[in-house]
């Protein structure tokens, strides 16, 4: 009888015990959401001894460093990046499945985040017809808006559009970007608001965007800047107007036939004007200000724009991520004194990774090479002719992926499935594709490993082609000069990812982690509902005490 007495005092003091544990967690007043565009996880160990101590240190060492961080499907491109890590899912879900896609209904390319519904705000241009219209699932930002009955608010900064409203989803306050041109100004459209706030108007009027457009040199004596190539080499695209793509450069004079004001967004300058953007919405918005949990989506789009322009290995992309550093430091100092140590929390990613220049690789033995999609597609079309004796049954070649005109192959009695297996059997014998997969067989199997399975993930059903190639590794479709991006590689799929803060214990883990396990974890720490479309799990080594 004593035992049975002792053991329900210790349950009732277990239970007890654990609701005010769940009493005490004390929920951020804001959480901020930082991605950094092409950020690959090794630019976090290779700058290591060069960053100071209060911007990527101080995150790794108070906070929780997931060291084997994954995307999990492809495309690896901005707009999927910036979506799956937002609605814990993939392409499969939420629709986005790349930056531009073949609309098959429309028979034309769309863009991720156009819509021609809404009035631009702030511009005249086109830059301001942009809206979530086209993402189908929530965000974790959205579903707090839903917990806190809209009461906790979401703003998105970015310089790309797609950077910053794709994360802010479907109910934020507002999502702004930079109109770069002649104009120089952040926008909006009226898919969230009619005018531009007072603050944004001033910040747009102080000149700080002017400021910008000064001497680019290297933050320290370029001497110095020892894990990277020579600043002179044949690997890197540089700005029209100046011979050779070496420090320093003038932006100011550059300016003219770089795109004015956009020549900004291709430079660490642009991470410094993000950055004083930022800091002004979380003041002008008064983002956690009270007990009710605000997001901040933030997204630094610099990064890629330097890592295109000059690649992995520059010192650009090195003196980029030193100067980012301090951005990161700038940050977390503001949000000390603003909102408090303790009462934040930041979780930091990438959209994806970057390859190294596949002619740098080649210089040093190393396998690359660029692929001609123009010519493949003009092959692919004239085999399909000589196999079916019709014209115009390929509609599209875009995103590694075939697009069959579905009237046509009506019209002329051909199945899909028969025209499929004819495009994979061309597709696979061409020299610079590796891997071919077919609509029939990503519908009617469930992969579990290698790269069909992230096939799979970024394959949305109705969006997506009917035929998928992937090339051969460090072969991609672009210039020789510069970087890209888009593949199912570790160079492109590693990304780093930190949590920092509110709710966040200190540690670090090789345990395998993937960008949808990113919301669902936000939405553990917060005590919410997952996004509707969640695929990931919540990070638990992090999480559980």
């Amino acid at each position: 009888m004593k035992a049975k007495y002792l053991l329900i005092f210790c349950l009732l003091f277990i239970t007890k015990n654990y609701a005010q544990q769940q009493n005490n967690i004390q929920k951020p007043k804001l959480v901020v959401g930082i991605v950094v565009d092409q950020m690959r996880y090794d630019y976090l160990t290779r700058f290591w001894e060069r960053f100071e101590e209060n911007g990527f240190k101080r995150l790794v060492s108070e906070g929780y460093n997931f060291k084997n961080h994954h995307f999990n499907y492809v495309p690896t491109y901005t707009g999927p990046g910036h979506a799956s890590v937002w609605t814990g899912t993939t392409p499969m879900n939420h629709g986005i499945i790349g930056n531009n896609w073949f609309d098959k209904v429309k028979g034309e390319s769309v863009y991720c985040t156009d819509d021609a519904s809404v009035t631009p705000i702030g511009t005249n241009s086109d830059a301001g017809k942009m809206s979530p219209v086209l993402l189908k699932t929530t965000t974790i930002a959205d579903q707090n808006r839903l917990h806190t009955q809209m009461k906790g608010k979401t703003i998105g900064v970015a310089l790309k559009d797609r950077g910053s409203i794709l994360p802010a989803g479907h109910t934020a306050n507002a999502a702004y970007w930079f109109s770069g041109g002649k104009e120089g100004r952040f926008i909006t459209s009226s898919f969230y608001r009619d005018d531009l706030p007072k603050w944004i108007r001033d910040f747009n009027d102080s000149g700080k965007v002017k400021s910008y457009l000064k001497e680019w040199n290297t933050l320290y004596d370029i001497e110095t800047y020892t894990e990277s190539g020579i600043d002179e080499n044949n690997f890197e695209a540089g700005f029209k107007g100046k011979e050779k793509a070496t420090f320093p450069y003038n932006l100011k004079a550059l300016s003219s036939k770089n795109g004015n004001f956009g020549i900004i967004s291709a430079t660490p300058f642009g991470n410094d004007l993000t950055t004083d953007f930022a800091l002004a919405a979380i003041k002008g918005e008064k983002l956690g200000e009270d007990e009710i949990t605000d997001f901040l989506t933030l997204s630094f789009s610099s990064t890629d724009y330097v890592g295109h322009n000059f690649g992995v290995n520059s010192k650009e992309i090195e003196d980029t991520y030193l100067r980012l550093d301090k951005n990161i430091a700038e940050i977390l100092n503001f949000l000390d004194k603003n909102i408090g140590k303790g009462a934040y929390t930041i979780f930091l990613t990438a959209d994806h990774g970057a390859v190294n220049v596949p002619s740098y690789l080649q210089s040093v033995k190393i396998p690359g090479g660029y692929f001609n999609d123009l010519k493949f597609t003009q092959a692919l079309k004239k085999h399909v002719f000589s196999e079916f004796g019709k014209d115009n049954l390929i509609q599209n070649v875009s995103n590694g992926q075939v697009f069959f005109n579905y009237k046509k192959l009506k019209e002329a009695n051909i199945s899909s499935e028969e025209l499929q297996n004819s495009v994979a059997l061309f597709c696979i014998q061409q020299e610079q594709i590796d891997k071919v997969i077919t609509r029939k067989q990503l519908l009617g199997a469930n992969f579990s490993s290698g790269i069909r399975e992230l096939i799979q993930n970024g394959f949305n059903q109705k969006r997506s082609g009917d035929v998928v190639f992937v090339l051969n590794p460090a072969t991609i479709v672009y210039p020789k000069t510069g970087s890209t991006h888009g593949s199912g590689l570790t160079y492109d799929t590693h990304a780093p990812l930190i949590f920092f803060g509110a709710g966040v214990k200190q540690g670090n883990t090789t345990e395998r982690s993937e960008i949808p396990d990113i919301a669902p974890t936000v939405a553990s720490i917060l005590g919410i509902a997952f996004p509707n479309g969640t695929s990931g799990r919540p990070l638990h080594k992090m999480l559980d005490q």
